[in-house]
């Protein structure tokens, strides 16, 4: 059986929103998909000359965060890459992102340049402590890498999955590796999953 993965599962609107798992759409050769995720809201505390800059961290609650020092005991996240633009149009979370942070437009108390608004835009996150999602086989984060495991979600979708079994699901399919076009893939691949970046094709297996 091989089939090509693709349709991106997404989302996130609004303040910010954490990005997690992913989702993608099977179906025979010759079809193509993707993956992505959503969840909760954040507030701008107007810490740190530029609102969730690279490398500075966030808290995080049941349903909010907010920029605090990376010292803090309240930090548990750290922003690896930042960009001012939505997902769907700006660059793709470098690979082992945890989760993703959706920023709307606000006016917080403080912000870079002093005009009372905090840009639209995106932080990929990396978690201060374990779990890390985003790691290969780790089940979640918002791009599947090589490494990761998923499981036939029906209708032709596939889902990733923690690879040890932790997961609500059990893994059906590894992606072993991750090659520029189908044909690259090794022959003893049985699935095909959309990922992003100069080698977008992963080649799976079942496990």
């Amino acid at each position: 059986m091989r089939a090509m993965l693709g349709l991106r599962c997404a989302g996130v609107l609004f303040a910010v929103f954490a990005g997690v798992s992913g989702c993608q759409k099977s179906s025979d050769p010759g079809s193509e998909s993707s993956d992505r995720k959503p969840s909760s809201s954040v507030s701008p505390s107007g810490y740190g000359a530029v609102f969730l800059a690279v490398d500075e961290c966030s808290s995080r609650g049941r349903a909010t965060f907010t920029e605090v020092p990376c010292t803090s005991e309240r930090a548990a996240a750290r922003v690896v890459a930042r960009y001012d633009d939505t997902v769907a149009e700006g660059p793709a979370c470098p690979a082992r992102t945890d989760f993703v942070l959706h920023i709307s437009e606000g006016r917080p108390a403080g912000d870079e340049d002093g005009d009372g608004t905090v840009p639209r835009g995106y932080a990929c996150m990396r978690n201060l402590e374990l779990p890390h999602p985003g790691d290969p086989g780790g089940g979640g984060g918002p791009r599947t890498i090589v490494g990761d495991c998923v499981y036939g979600a029906g209708r032709g979708e596939v889902r990733e999955t923690a690879c040890d079994g932790s997961g609500a699901r059990a893994p059906e399919y590894r992606v072993t590796s991750a090659v520029p076009e189908r044909a690259l893939c090794p022959a003893a691949t049985q699935l095909y999953v959309s990922l992003e970046g100069r080698r977008p094709v992963g080649c799976a297996v079942r496990v």
